[in-house]
């Protein structure tokens, strides 16, 4: 599946207009980025890194924990439902730097 980027919350790995191939229900672990539902709202996809697997789920977070706006496990808690695995960022094919 394509997911579009929205938001600062994954900077720098990730910036807005981003677009990301993602392979669903790949296997996930500690370190990969992940699209997942957003658990007070399921028709909201979130991309976050997943950061360990505990008895209620994956804990969810954002590299940049300063982005106004951000949502992650630290407001939600552990997140069952992981949609898939990023595998490949692929537009902007470059990304000019800021």
């Amino acid at each position: 599946m394509r997911v579009r980027v929205e938001g600062d919350s994954m900077r720098p790995a990730l910036v807005p207009g981003d677009w990301l191939l993602v392979r669903r229900g790949a296997t996930v672990h500690p370190g990969d980025l992940v699209v997942a539902r957003l658990p007070d709202d399921p028709e909201r996809l979130i991309v976050k890194r997943a950061q360990w697997h505990g008895q209620d789920g994956w804990w969810l977070e954002s590299d940049n924990q300063r982005a106004s706006g951000r949502r992650d496990s630290w407001d939600f808690g552990p997140v069952h439902d992981i949609v898939g695995r990023v595998v490949l960022r692929y537009w902007p094919l470059l990304r000019r730097r800021r």
